[in-house]
């Protein structure tokens, strides 16, 4: 039964929980899936060497029997004629007949335990294998559904980010527009500013000028 070892893990297996771990869950139970067919194409063909065994061990016992039942009729005529020691290696070959006819009818009840197991094995896998495709069917639904949520999310962010930006260059443009109307007070004020200082600067000069000639007549 060792290679069936795979198939009791499956069996054993809850197949929810690994796909709830899975990171790609598609994946995990395409592989779950295919080591299921391939365990259950080893276990029937371990069901079709059991019957042909089966069959080989009928036709075995069915040849000893009738063995068994020729010693028994040649133990009787050795024993008709008088023959005790005839008779007596007849019945010697017919219980070694027998005890291969016991040891054959047990073999082949170990088989029918064997092939009970397995077919009881096969029903269960074969069951876990149904499971296994319609839960294959309800992922890539699922796997789907949530791949169109994400593209709609996608497009509604993309466009929310997009109106953002928009909104940006507008309250960017605002601003330029403000500054403008800012600046635009100071237009004219500058230049004005300016001739004033300068006012300022030729009175200074004008006053050093009359003082330097009021010094230059003073010397004549």
């Amino acid at each position: 039964m060792g290679i069936f070892s795979r198939f009791t893990d499956i069996i054993n297996s809850n197949l929810n929980a690994l796909l709830d771990n899975a990171e790609d869950p598609k994946k995990m139970i395409r592989l779950i899936i295919q080591e299921m067919e391939e365990t259950l194409v080893e276990v029937r063909s371990s069901c079709a060497r059991i019957i042909a065994d089966k069959k080989e061990l009928h036709r075995r016992l069915a040849r000893l029997t009738q063995e068994a039942s020729e010693w028994e009729n040649k133990a009787k005529l050795a024993i008709s004629k008088g023959r005790d020691d005839l008779a007596r290696a007849a019945i010697a070959e017919k219980s070694a007949i027998e005890e291969e006819v016991s040891t054959a009818e047990a073999e082949l009840a170990s088989l029918e335990d064997h092939l009970a197991t397995l077919n009881d094995e096969v029903a269960q896998l074969q069951i876990k294998l149904d499971d296994a495709k319609a839960k294959q069917k309800a992922l890539i639904l699922r796997a789907q559904t949530v791949e169109n949520r994400y593209k709609v999310k996608r497009q509604i962010n993309k466009k929310n980010i997009d109106d953002a930006f928009t909104k940006f260059e507008l309250f960017e443009k605002r601003m330029d527009e403000l500054e403008g109307h800012v600046e635009s007070f100071d237009v004219g004020r500058n230049d004005l500013a300016s001739e004033i200082d300068q006012l300022a600067k030729d009175d200074a000069i004008n006053e050093e000028l009359s003082r330097l000639k009021e010094q230059m007549t003073l010397k004549k």
